[in-house]
């Protein structure tokens, strides 16, 4: 049985899609989505949020709010790097929010890339890939139209990442507590976080 039920955790989605036209399949694969990562959570730590409808907010709500703001901004088969996607946030919601994309989740910690390629197995997504590495020992051509980067340990070490990763005209995606003087920011429904894009010259 599940943890939530659909009608729950379309409700709790419901203030972070707004009018964006989701498919029928994103509550069905994001309530598959958090069954597999409480169970296992609860043997491997993925994410300090345990309770299930905070982890629909915080986690499926922020990532699925950048995969509507992303929406008019990416082309619809554009690529996106997740970059420190640990437990997928915000690349997996984006992915099913957006089926189309092409995204690349990069984890170094090889429990929490274990736990992103069972979850891209289940959920069966074929243009969703795994880097069980860091994005730096990725071949020097590969370049992405979106960088996203959210809860990372050093900001200012994945930044110099990031923007490497990034084509002329591509954007990147951060997540702060408050906006940039000169980037496009908004606020996260229902939250003090900011969605900052930056475009690459």
């Amino acid at each position: 049985m599940p943890t939530l039920s659909e009608d729950r955790i379309a409700s709790l989605l419901a203030p972070y899609l707004g009018a964006f036209p989701a498919t029928a399949a994103l509550v069905p694969q994001l309530s598959a989505y958090l069954d597999l990562l409480l169970k296992w959570n609860a043997r491997t730590n993925l994410t300090a949020i345990r309770e299930p409808e905070a982890i629909v907010q915080r986690h499926f709500g922020e990532s699925v709010f950048a995969g509507v703001q992303l929406a008019s901004r990416v082309s619809p088969q554009g690529s996106v790097l997740d970059l420190g996607s640990g437990a997928g946030f915000p690349g997996l919601p984006i992915q099913l929010l957006l089926p189309e994309l092409r995204v690349t989740l990069a984890e170094s910690q090889n429990k929490k890339a274990s736990f992103l390629r069972e979850a891209v197995r289940t959920l069966g997504l074929p243009h969703t890939e795994v880097w069980a590495g860091r994005a730096e020992d990725m071949p020097a051509g590969r370049v992405f139209e979106v960088v996203t980067l959210r809860a990372v340990d050093n900001m200012a070490a994945a930044l110099a990442a990031a923007w490497p990763r990034l084509r002329s005209g591509g954007r990147l995606l951060t997540y702060t507590s408050a906006p940039e003087p000169e980037v496009e920011a908004v606020l996260v429904p229902l939250t003090a976080t900011f969605l900052s894009v930056q475009t690459r010259p």
